[in-house]
């Protein structure tokens, strides 16, 4: 039996509706602080409407647009939770209403990643390139962040 839409929803039921593992979604409460679910007797969460509107919006800048944890953050910060609840509208189109998508928003490591092929590159060359300090500082974080998805799962 389907639950009406204005339900509440388990960690189990949503985890399933995402396709991703409950962990990512206990993960995603301690990155994105306007997640917070309902939490009953035991610690059981349940998960509004707009908390699964919020992730799917989430899941859908990290898994198919290829933002960070970091850039998903900021578009949060700058435009509030709404605008990544509606952001699939944005993005696929179909005959609703759509929304100007998020503004190109730089992916740290990814840069600093294209500037680890440069420096590959440049090893042969006689000068060093110089490294961005704060791009490599924020890589780092992007790699703790991806070491404790890691250490969540293995639990």
């Amino acid at each position: 039996m389907d639950k009406a839409p204005e339900a509440f929803r388990t960690i189990s039921e949503v985890a399933d509706e995402l396709e991703v593992p409950k962990h990512v979604l206990r993960f995603w409460e301690a990155k994105f602080i306007h997640l917070k679910p309902m939490k009953r007797g035991g610690g059981r969460r349940y998960y509004r409407p707009e908390d699964v509107a919020l992730l799917r919006g989430i899941r859908l800048l990290l898994y198919n647009e290829g933002y960070t944890i970091r850039g998903v953050q900021k578009i949060l910060k700058q435009h509030g939770p709404r605008y990544v609840m509606d952001y699939r509208r944005a993005s696929g189109g179909g005959g609703e209403e759509t929304m100007s998508r998020p503004p190109a928003i730089p992916d740290i490591a990814a840069e600093t990643a294209q500037g680890g092929a440069s420096l590959a590159r440049n090893l042969g060359e006689a000068r060093t390139p110089k490294l961005d300090k704060a791009a490599l500082i924020a890589l780092l974080d992007e790699i703790e962040i991806c070491r404790d998805i890691l250490e969540a799962a293995r639990e």
